[in-house]
């Protein structure tokens, strides 16, 4: 299985820590920034928000995915996914997802 997630194809940094209980290494992902609007895919739809839409479930409807979320809110440049469902009437940018 193919990892997609928002997070696969970054590099994993150590970082040697001292406390109070002696040195460690601490293991963690570098940052992660949203791609420019430019380089990201074409529209495939335009989706407006209903009462009670969850991003998971529009993500399913138009991709076929719902854990592919996080695409959709890159393509709408946010970062908290929940905000493009916050507000009744507010159309969200479904891409056509990078290969």
């Amino acid at each position: 299985m193919t990892n997609t997630g928002r997070y696969a194809d970054l590099a994993v940094a150590t970082l040697v820590v001292t406390d109070g209980a002696g040195t460690r290494e601490v293991r963690y992902v570098r940052r992660r920034f949203l791609p420019p609007p430019a380089t990201e895919a074409e529209t495939l739809a335009e989706h407006t928000v209903v009462a009670g839409d969850r991003l998971d479930v529009v993500t399913a409807r138009y991709l076929g995915d719902p854990l592919q979320f996080w695409r959709v809110a890159d393509a709408n440049l946010v970062i908290h996914p929940t905000e493009l469902t916050d507000e009744v009437g507010e159309r969200i940018r479904i891409a056509l997802p990078q290969m």
